[in-house]
């Protein structure tokens, strides 16, 4: 059981999000950073598709309340119990109260904390992911903020859960595959890195460099997209769809961002920069089964680290 102290820049509940709602309007929602959300449920014990706490940059703190397993993946924000550091991509025993701090930024966007037997809260539309522009889902469908209580569901023996790691690393280089979509992907997308924009949020990243001139319509009739889309607005700046991207949409599409990749561009924060590299559907598709191989590997345990949770931490 936690209890925010400080929130950070944003804290939110998320999970791997809702499907089959897009039609009413719903999006996909969810994790922005879906293999690290994975990976620290599956270091846990969870089922995969459990609620984390998605931590967004440096500043969040929480306040233990009993003894708990948790895991952390994705993003290094300097995490630390009692003032001893928490590695990302393991399982920790937290054997009673403290404080449970995010110091600094030492790598990446957003860490995931997953608490063994998963946040407990009722799912709204077949999943507990907080998706803030409907005010929905999550903690009262908003941000976490000082005071909040976060409990876990029933997990059995905690400390067997602890000291388990992730034994293969996710590639996080700065560096998105993209597919063509009505034409040939601009030479212009590819051929400089790209600075992530201040206005960018988790609908999506707004991206600055030279302007993308194209020959078609700025404007046309609504149609379907989803995380992963880049859109060109009529300013020539481009925008890379994240997991609250709305369902339709109608700026032209100038690329696609490969799904396999997506976990990249949930890790870089306004003042970053992305480049693009054109790829094949071929190449997309072995990139996916790559990622799902990797997200299926058998997790590794720190004997030392579980000796000490079972002998009481």
């Amino acid at each position: 059981m936690l209890r925010v102290i400080s929130a950070g820049a944003l804290c939110t509940i998320q999970d791997l999000g809702r499907t089959g709602y897009q039609r009413f309007g719903v999006p996909l929602g969810g994790a922005m950073d879906r293999a690290a959300c994975v990976i620290a449920n599956r270091l846990v014990g969870n089922p995969p598709d459990a609620a984390c706490l998605e931590i967004t940059g440096p500043g969040a703190a929480f306040e233990v309340l009993a003894p708990c397993v948790i895991a952390l993946a994705g993003a290094d924000l300097g995490a630390t119990f009692r003032g001893r550091a928490l590695p990302p991509w393991m399982a920790h025993y937290l054997a009673g109260r403290g404080e449970l701090a995010f110091e600094g930024r030492r790598w990446g966007a957003r860490a995931y904390l997953a608490l063994a037997g998963g946040i407990d809260l009722p799912p709204v539309l077949g999943a507990r992911s907080t998706y803030l522009p409907g005010e929905f889902g999550g903690l009262a469908g908003r941000a976490l903020r000082a005071g909040d209580v976060i409990t876990a569901q029933p997990a059995g023996d905690l400390a067997r859960r602890a000291g388990r790691i992730w034994p293969t690393p996710l590639d996080y280089a700065p560096q998105v595959r993209v597919l063509p979509f009505d034409g040939p992907v601009p030479d212009a997308l590819i051929a400089h890195a790209w600075q992530v924009g201040t206005q960018s949020n988790r609908i999506g990243l707004r991206l600055s460099g030279p302007q993308i001139e194209i020959d078609q319509p700025h404007a046309r009739d609504s149609f379907g997209v989803f995380p992963g889309v880049i859109q060109l607005p009529p300013d020539g700046q481009p925008i890379l769809l994240t997991a609250d991207a709305q369902p339709t949409g109608g700026y032209p599409v100038i690329a696609i961002a490969i799904q396999a990749d997506l976990h990249r561009v949930a890790q870089v924060l306004p003042g970053d920069a992305l480049r693009f590299v054109p790829t094949t559907f071929e190449e997309a598709v072995d990139a996916w089964r790559r990622l799902q191989a990797l997200l299926a590997l058998p997790v590794e345990e720190d004997e030392g680290t579980a000796l000490a949770a079972r002998a009481g931490g």
